[in-house]
């Protein structure tokens, strides 16, 4: 048993709710790993866990995803040794600590060439490109030439699939909020880019740019804002998929709205679903793995704070000051 530092909170609401605590950690168990944290990934979901978005029980440890050194395994845990660079994006939250005791099955060991803060930015956020990119697909699938629509396309997550996009022959339009991060998604790989504040019908952009035809799929992590839009920027037979809600929760949808838009499809996909198994997992951060150390994709990490500066990281987050990734360095 040891004592170490974690970020908890004690009532979900504002960043001040998050508190710098000593915890004891002791030996993993059965299918479980001690890790040593050296830097831990910073995201959205983080804020949505923190303020109540997503109800929680409390007292609750934050953080999604990590990068760092295994200390111990326990019974049954075959693909990971003491001493192994590892990281993760994985439940139950717990990353904003200087070491924990988790579930294995969604940490995978860290390749050589890829350092711990690079790993703890892109595990999360290049899952997530990762499971929609290559696994939450319109009918038909998406072929090289076809058009997306990618909302915060200067996010995290959108600066790589702005990369990934291009690397499989997509023509990605990105949207964002201001001139600069408009130009740091064209600079990734985005075809077309939307400053949705200058230009307020981002769907009417998006069909004169598709020649009126609308876009296969739409990636959507604003939510309120955007909902409405995003679907009317789909053609026939398109995909919505909302995986975030960074403006505020989507209202309910009346059912017919789907078949009035044009028979179009709507799912609201997360990430922990396709990492429920370790095969999954590992396959899925095996590509992650290889597009990063192909040069296919770059991880840009832009901002990095102390962990005991992550009430400051949260407030830059929501104000959406930063851009590409930012890491807790432990």
């Amino acid at each position: 048993m040891s004592t170490e530092k974690a970020i908890r909170i004690e009532a979900q609401g504002a960043p001040e709710q998050m508190k710098l605590m000593d915890v004891e950690v002791g030996e993993p168990g059965p299918g479980e790993i001690r890790i040593r944290h050296r830097a831990c990934g910073l995201n959205y979901i983080d804020v949505y866990q923190r303020d109540g978005t997503y109800p929680m029980q409390v007292p609750l440890s934050l953080g999604m995803e990590a990068a760092g050194v295994v200390e111990a395994v326990g019974e049954g845990v075959a693909h990971l040794q003491p001493g192994d660079r590892a990281a993760y994006a994985s439940q139950p939250p717990g990353a904003y600590s200087t070491a924990r005791v988790m579930p294995a099955k969604a940490v995978v060991r860290l390749p050589d060439e890829i350092t711990f803060e690079t790993g703890a930015a892109m595990m999360l956020k290049g899952l997530t490109a990762q499971y929609l990119l290559r696994r939450t697909l319109p009918q038909g699938g998406l072929q090289p030439g076809d058009f997306v629509l990618f909302h915060a396309a200067a996010g995290g997550v959108g600066l790589i699939a702005c990369q990934w996009a291009k690397a499989l022959g997509l023509q990605l339009i990105g949207t964002a909020g201001s001139d600069e991060k408009c130009a740091l998604a064209k600079e990734a790989g985005a075809a077309h880019v939307i400053n949705y504040r200058s230009d307020k019908d981002f769907a009417a952009r998006v069909k004169e740019i598709t020649g009126g035809k609308g876009v296969k799929v739409v990636y959507d992590s604003v939510g309120a804002d955007t909902f409405e839009g995003s679907l009317n920027s789909l053609s026939p037979f398109g995909l919505l998929a909302s995986f975030g809600n960074a403006s505020g929760v989507v209202p309910p949808v009346p059912i017919g709205t789907l078949a009035a838009k044009g028979s179009i499809y709507l799912t609201r996909p997360t990430l922990f679903t396709h990492l429920a198994s370790r095969e999954a997992a590992q396959a899925m951060a095996d590509e992650l793995f290889a597009v990063v150390l192909g040069g296919q994709v770059q991880i840009r990490v832009e901002q990095r704070y102390p962990l005991a500066d992550v009430a400051q990281a949260h407030r830059e987050l929501e104000s959406r000051k930063t851009v590409g990734s930012s890491v807790l360095v432990v």
